[in-house]
């Protein structure tokens, strides 16, 4: 990479992680340079060292050093592209900063594309009656509403298939041949559609256990079908490789402020009032990555919501993964959250910015 190339991955350390994520979404290379005036590397920075950082409640409008890998992966100037590419399988990375003798960044060293095609399956949950919606809804799956100039399921579809992704299976219950008839086999995508219809509604978690058995050979991305959101797929399902989790769920920091003044006390002693506190919650966001031991522990007979199904794995011992997300996400479960979607649209999922944030 020449040197005009290098220098758009670079960031000062005062920098926000705001400012990071707007230059991680250009970059084609998901990989940020941390560097002083004289390109000499602080540290590295990417999605995931955000995504480390918001779990530790650190705000975006902190500065980038405090999310920093500050011990990278790095080769000198005798290192070659075969070593840089064993690190970045050994690693997991975007790519290995070459430095001269000075600490200065010289070169990007066996980069990652950002999009590879995917085997993973995706399930899109699209067989909800929508009753909050209603009357939008009478006549109307929800995933089916239109925000902007197309239906909401279509905006996740594309975003899924921008990231690589084309083996699709959509469950269906409420008005289902509605959604079949709209997306067919998927032909007009270049993908593939298939549909899971629930006789009966299963649960959140339930029609997991109705994919076909080659759908759970590998990690899968799940997600509801009433969501708007620009999370980073690539980045959750590499995630859930890394963490070698049985499910990583996308959560999303959420405060709630106590409108009045908190006494902090032991036992008649008060040592302490806290005028009105804010308390910090990681919410659901509803896009799962589930493993195969977790989807054919689910039996696509008996009714199981995700909650049920998460709470029996961790009483089984196996690992489940928080996932935060920092990006845009809306869940239109309300008439108010509809009318919100329509105004966010034009803004944020425009086809253009998708293409763009893709690199």
């Amino acid at each position: 990479m020449n040197y005009q190339g290098i220098q758009q991955h670079f960031l000062p350390p005062t920098a926000s992680a705001e400012v990071a994520v707007e230059l991680l979404n250009r970059l084609k290379i998901k990989l940020i340079l941390v560097t002083d005036h004289k390109d000499r590397l602080l540290g590295t920075l990417t999605d995931g060292d955000i995504r480390r950082g918001l779990l530790r409640h650190l705000p975006l409008n902190a500065p980038v050093n405090e999310f920093m890998e500050t011990q990278p992966k790095v080769l000198g100037l005798d290192g070659s592209i075969r070593q840089a590419r064993a690190l970045m399988l050994q690693y997991g990375l975007n790519g290995v900063p070459q430095l001269d003798n000075e600490q200065r960044v010289v070169d990007l060293l066996g980069l990652k594309p950002a999009c590879q095609r995917k085997d993973n399956a995706v399930f899109l949950m699209a067989g909800g009656f929508g009753k909050r919606l209603r009357p939008l809804t009478n006549n109307c799956p929800k995933p089916m509403l239109k925000v902007g100039d197309k239906p909401i399921l279509e905006t996740i579809l594309e975003q899924f298939i921008d990231a690589g992704f084309h083996n699709f299976f959509i469950s269906t219950h409420y008005l289902n041949e509605q959604i079949e008839a709209y997306f067919g086999d998927g032909a007009n995508y270049g993908v593939s559609i298939s549909y899971i219809n629930e006789q009966t509604p299963l649960g959140t978690a339930g029609a997991i256990g109705l994919l076909p058995e080659s759908a759970k050979q590998l990690p899968f991305l799940m997600m509801n079908g009433d969501l708007l959101t620009r999370v980073n797929f690539d980045e959750l399902l590499e995630y859930h490789m890394r963490e070698g989790s049985d499910v990583s769920v996308a959560v999303r920091e959420y405060q709630m402020q106590v409108p009045f003044g908190v006494v902090q006390h032991q036992g008649s002693v008060i040592s302490d009032i806290v005028e009105k506190p804010v308390q910090n919650y990681f919410i659901n966001a509803g896009i799962y990555c589930i493993s195969p031991s977790a989807a054919f522990a689910v039996d696509g007979i008996n009714v199981l919501d995700m909650p049920d199904l998460i709470e029996s794995r961790i009483k089984l011992g196996r690992k489940v993964s928080m996932f935060p997300i920092h990006e845009y996400w809306l869940d239109i479960g309300q008439l108010p959250d509809f009318e919100q979607a329509q105004i966010d649209y034009s803004s944020r999922f425009s086809r253009r910015q998708l293409l763009a944030a893709r690199g």
